[in-house]
């Protein structure tokens, strides 16, 4: 949702990072796309040639981690993430810039909840990088978890700058004279 009392610049680095978190999303779809049908190869494999596919279990559990970093910005930026948008509306009709107060407190507090999860994460990413860390069991299926961990901090670094940019959007209409539209 572009605002037009933003400045053009600032709507012009907001339109390149929503397309480049959009694109993270559809990377997340097509991975949900690649594990259904790799959960329903599995699955025919099993029922009709008594023969599964190897590893689909740790492709499974991998994926769904990477699927939600890829897509967590994207869940922000459209305002599905869990939030009470009773009181926010509320607090709108009532005292505009208190909302957007509240929405770049809400912001500054999740860029630091966010910075602890990547800088926490990004040791672990070294280490399975440098270890060549594997999911699986030798002989049958083995993957290496480092594309995992490096997603991770991928959607950290996605969700941190947007993030960013719904602080700096708060503040443009915290400090502007037109204060009260969303």
């Amino acid at each position: 949702m572009l605002n037009t009392s933003l400045p053009s610049w600032f709507i012009g680095i907001r339109k390149i990072i929503d397309w480049l978190t959009n694109f993270l999303n559809v990377i997340g779809t097509l991975l949900i796309v690649a594990l259904m049908i790799l959960v329903n190869a599995d699955v025919i494999g099993r029922v009709f040639f008594s023969a599964p596919v190897s590893g689909v279990p740790e492709l499974v559990s991998m994926s769904i981690v990477a699927i939600v970093f890829l897509q967590v910005a994207q869940a922000f930026r459209m305002k599905r993430l869990t939030r009470t948008e009773v009181v926010i509306d509320f607090i709108q009709r009532r005292a505009p810039k208190v909302r957007h107060l509240l929405e770049l407190v809400f912001s500054l507090a999740a860029i630091g909840l966010v910075w602890q999860l990547y800088w926490a994460s990004q040791p672990l990413f070294l280490k399975a990088w440098k270890r060549g860390t594997y999911e699986g069991t030798v002989g049958d299926f083995t993957a290496p978890i480092w594309p995992v961990k490096f997603i991770i901090l991928i959607g950290c670094i996605a969700l941190l700058i947007q993030l960013t940019m719904h602080a700096a959007t708060s503040g443009f209409h915290l400090f502007s004279r037109t204060g009260s539209r969303k």
